[in-house]
Order: C-alpha cells, then sequence, then structure tokens
C-alpha cells in the first residue's frame, strides 16, 4: 500500500506474536467470537472488502479475517482503527475492556477477580515480592528471567496483567493486606541497583496505606512454618475463604475451614515471629540508604 508516496507495509501474523486465542479459555473465545463477528458485520454493512479494510486500517487481509473468524485477539488500536474507518461511533472501541481482559491468562483473570472480592488478604512470601507489591519495572525483571524466553508481545502481556491487579489498591472499601516478606526478597538486587532501590522506596509508600501491613522476617529466625514455602488466604464478605501452601494440600488452593486453619494457625506463627510494622519500615528505610 501507498501513502503520501511511500510504500506502507501491511501487519502480518508474524507481527504480532503472543495476540493468539487460548482454545481452553471458553470465555475468552466467545468474547474473540463475538467481536469478530462484529467487526465483520460492520464491515460488510459498509461495503467494504477485507482488503481494501486491512489496507485502510494497515493490516494484510489474513490477519483480518482472522480476527474477523476469532482467531487472533484484535489490539486496541486495531479496534479504535476499525471504529474510525467504519464510522460505529465508539461501539466498537468500547469492545475494549473485554478484549484486554482476554488477553490476561485465565488463572490471572481468576486470581485478579478473587483478589477484587476479598475482604482480607494473608501472604507470607519466601522466594519473591507478592505481585501486588511489585512495581513494573521490577515485576518485568523477574518476568525476563523466565526460561524458555518470552516473546517480547507475551511479556508485556504478562507485565500488564501484574498490574491490573493493583486496582485492588483503588477500591472503595479496600481490603485489608497483610504481608510478611522474607529478608532475603529484600536483599536480592532484582533488576539492578535503581530498580531495586525504586522498588524498596515503592514498599515505603504501600506501607504508608491505612489497610496495608508490611513485616519483615529476618534470615536469622528461621524456626517458623514458613521454611514450607509461600502462605496466602483470601478471605471474602460472606466468611468464605480460599488458601494455599507450598508444601500443604499438593499446593493446591483449598476452601475446606479445617485446611484453611492450618494455613491461618502457620501465618499467625509466621507474624508473631516477624519484626513489628514499624520495626519492618526502619529496616526497609534503612535497606534503602545503604543502596
Amino acid at each position: 500500500m501507498s501513502v503520501d508516496g511511500e510504500v506502507r507495509r501491511l501487519k502480518t501474523e508474524a507481527d504480532e506474536p503472543g495476540w493468539e486465542v487460548d482454545p481452553d479459555d471458553d470465555w475468552g473465545v466467545a468474547v474473540i467470537a463475538t467481536v469478530g463477528r462484529q467487526l465483520k458485520l460492520r464491515r460488510e454493512a459498509v461495503g467494504m472488502r477485507a482488503a481494501e479494510f486491512g489496507e485502510a486500517v494497515g493490516y494484510g487481509e489474513d490477519l483480518v479475517y482472522k480476527i474477523e473468524g476469532g482467531k487472533r485477539i484484535p489490539r486496541p488500536e486495531y479496534l479504535d482503527m476499525a471504529d474510525e474507518v467504519l464510522g460505529a461511533g465508539g461501539l466498537i472501541s468500547a469492545m475494549k475492556e473485554d478484549v484486554r481482559k482476554v488477553r490476561y491468562p485465565k488463572k490471572v483473570r481468576d486470581l485478579a477477580e478473587m483478589e477484587a472480592k476479598a475482604v482480607e488478604l494473608l501472604s507470607y512470601g519466601n522466594h519473591n515480592l507478592h505481585g501486588l507489591l511489585q512495581t513494573e519495572e521490577h515485576a518485568r525483571s523477574l518476568l525476563m528471567t523466565r526460561r524458555p524466553v518470552a516473546s517480547e508481545d507475551q511479556l508485556e502481556q504478562a507485565v500488564a496483567a501484574r498490574m491490573a491487579r493493583k486496582a485492588i489498591y483503588d477500591r472503595a472499601q479496600a481490603p485489608e493486606l497483610s504481608f510478611v516478606l522474607e529478608e532475603t526478597t529484600l536483599r536480592r538486587p532484582v533488576g539492578g541497583k535503581m530498580v531495586w532501590r525504586r522498588q524498596l522506596e515503592h514498599l515505603l509508600d504501600v506501607a504508608q496505606l491505612r489497610n496495608v501491613e508490611i513485616q519483615v522476617m529476618p534470615m536469622a529466625r528461621w524456626d517458623h512454618p514458613g521454611t514450607g514455602g509461600r502462605i496466602q488466604v483470601l478471605k471474602f464478605g460472606d466468611g468464605t475463604a480460599v488458601g494455599r501452601m507450598d508444601d500443604e494440600f499438593n499446593g493446591r488452593p483449598v476452601h475446606d475451614p479445617r485446611q484453611l486453619r492450618i494455613l491461618e494457625l502457620r501465618y499467625g506463627i509466621i507474624r508473631a515471629e516477624a519484626l513489628t510494622a514499624r520495626e519492618s519500615l526502619a529496616f526497609i528505610e534503612e535497606l534503602v540508604g545503604d543502596t
């Protein structure tokens, strides 16, 4: 295609790795199929061929067909351009929110939904900082260590999904959040010195929130049930809860009150062994001063 005398290369599937629909995600498949049908109906309603429409939005004909067929997740900018080209008056652009959710892996969406409903969260971490505490650059640095290496699109998808969960802090009725962090998670310079320093400063900012309590477990304190791995418990307004621990119940989420009692018992002991919230803030401030 030529634009102002210059050849414009249309995007192909190879230009957008990581935007495939997960066939095992029933909700995601249904959403993208519906969006694709709407795009096709509106394109045909204005009398545009797929190739002509593709040129208008900068996409190859084959990729247009795959998006309309529900085989590919359309980018937000694709929906905006389609809305403008097809004169949809914002109706196509309005689909971006549901499409955005489909990009996040189903297990991340499920976790975010549970966190959004929780009235209390208990978290003990002995390896990495909890996702709700991570800065974007810290999260990206951690995700870049995974193997096999993810594509840039997959990496950005994972980072965006993790950052989206932080909407929990903006809720009108914010949940009570309790984090116990092993000292080693604070001393590991993930992403390099400056990324590490900004992460520590972010922890100090988050700790100022009235509904957040951050405690540090010194490395010298080993005689506690946290040596078995991470513990996480989410409690909901109807009195139910869900929790998991790495070395208990095969690491699977549990809902049974008897099993949850075990996790809460262990978490209670861990909190008692850790530094107080005030001592923990002083500890983190000292680390920032040393960086």
